[in-house]
């Protein structure tokens, strides 16, 4: 379909001496989306200039705009992120960071190029190169051990002054008082934890706990939709997205995740096998021995000595278990004072396990009855 759009006229020009009628062609411009051509029309008295533009809007089009806006969407959305600890968990995050067209940087102290490269990483050995590719995001991947003398060893100088720096550790408060510590104040700081890992999220992240803490993040919409852009790489995945501080978090993952991975270390120390007649709690104990073992003795030790509850948790845990023996040997004891005396004398109070305080309350001291009847 073709439009006329009349433009501006232009001076007199001499009368020329033939032609009555004259149209001259000139193809001045061809811009897309539309084919501009330019028309003079002139008479014998006088000649006047006066242009048309002719737009062809169902002209053939030089590329697919529908796929130059999907790529310019894809461009804005996608992110710069940098591995560092591109161990086991790390490269278990840059499958779905690849996965969702992201740009995935790795570093680490073993030279882990072949894997990066089956997974479409792009892996720097020497982090002064990875720094200098200017990622948007700096993820730390490292055992909690190693967190801080590895933040320290960053040329943080060759990056962006507004680079998000984000952590996965188990624990929340450690990292985020190292990131303050450290890191001057133009970075960004986000605290996550996946509570999930390699084993747990093999198949699928959906429904999976994705815990978070926006602890530091600058004014305007660039950074601020960066850490949106970040956080919804895990929400795409199906997770299920928790704000929470990081106080909560280590009070509530030191009666969880440290309960979970004590029970489970004890339980490996018993050298447990499977049996022809396993029932369905049997077969939740070897999985959960299977899971825990499966991490490093570091990860373990970390989540004690870096989270200020778990002391506790392990002052609970021996309490609820001498408790429980007293209580199976109080029931013996009565047992066996019915066979010798009989009906000649009644048993005395049979000793009822008491509940133990919440978490966050002291554990209460022995009472002197209580002294007085373990002595007797």
């Amino acid at each position: 379909m073709l439009s006329f759009t009349p433009l501006q006229s232009k001076p007199t020009l001499p009368t020329p001496t033939s032609n009555p009628t004259r149209w001259s062609w000139s193809h001045l411009t061809h811009h897309h989306p539309t084919t501009r051509r330019h028309f003079f029309a002139s008479s014998p008295s006088k000649v006047s200039y006066r242009r048309l533009n002719i737009n062809a809007i169902d002209a053939a089009q030089p590329y697919d705009y529908e796929a130059f806006v999907s790529n310019q969407y894809a461009q804005s959305t996608r992110l710069k992120i940098a591995i560092v600890g591109f161990g086991n968990f790390g490269q278990f995050l840059a499958k779905a960071f690849v996965r969702q067209g992201h740009v995935v940087f790795a570093h680490s102290r073993t030279d882990y190029s072949h894997i990066a490269n089956s997974l479409g990483v792009l892996f720097f050995q020497d982090p002064h190169d990875l720094c200098e590719q200017h990622p948007d995001v700096i993820l730390l991947c490292t055992s909690i051990i190693s967190t801080e003398p590895v933040l320290r060893s960053l040329p943080i100088q060759r990056l962006k002054r507004n680079t998000l720096f984000v952590d996965v550790l188990s624990v929340k408060e450690f990292p985020k008082n190292i990131f303050l510590q450290v890191l001057p104040s133009h970075f960004d700081i986000l605290c996550t934890h996946p509570m999930f890992g390699p084993e747990s999220g093999k198949d699928s992240w959906k429904d999976l706990a994705f815990v978070f803490d926006k602890v530091r993040i600058g004014e305007g919409e660039s950074r601020k939709g960066r850490v949106d852009r970040f956080l919804d790489i895990f929400e795409k995945e199906g997770c299920r997205m928790v704000p929470m501080t990081c106080a909560e978090h280590d009070r509530y993952a030191a009666g969880s995740q440290f309960i979970t991975h004590t029970m489970g270390r004890v339980l490996e120390k018993l050298d447990l096998d499977t049996t022809p007649i396993n029932t369905k709690g049997y077969e939740t104990l070897l999985n959960l021995v299977e899971n825990t073992s499966s991490d490093s003795f570091d990860l373990y030790y970390g989540l004690f000595m870096y989270n200020k509850n778990a002391m506790e948790q392990l002052e609970r845990l021996d309490l609820a278990f001498e408790a429980l023996k007293k209580e199976l040997f109080g029931h013996l004891h009565e047992v066996l004072r019915k066979q010798l005396f009989g009906k000649a004398e009644e048993a005395g109070q049979r000793r009822i396990l008491t509940k133990l305080p919440k978490n966050g309350y002291a554990l209460p001291a022995p009472s002197s009855e209580a002294v007085k009847s373990e002595n007797n």
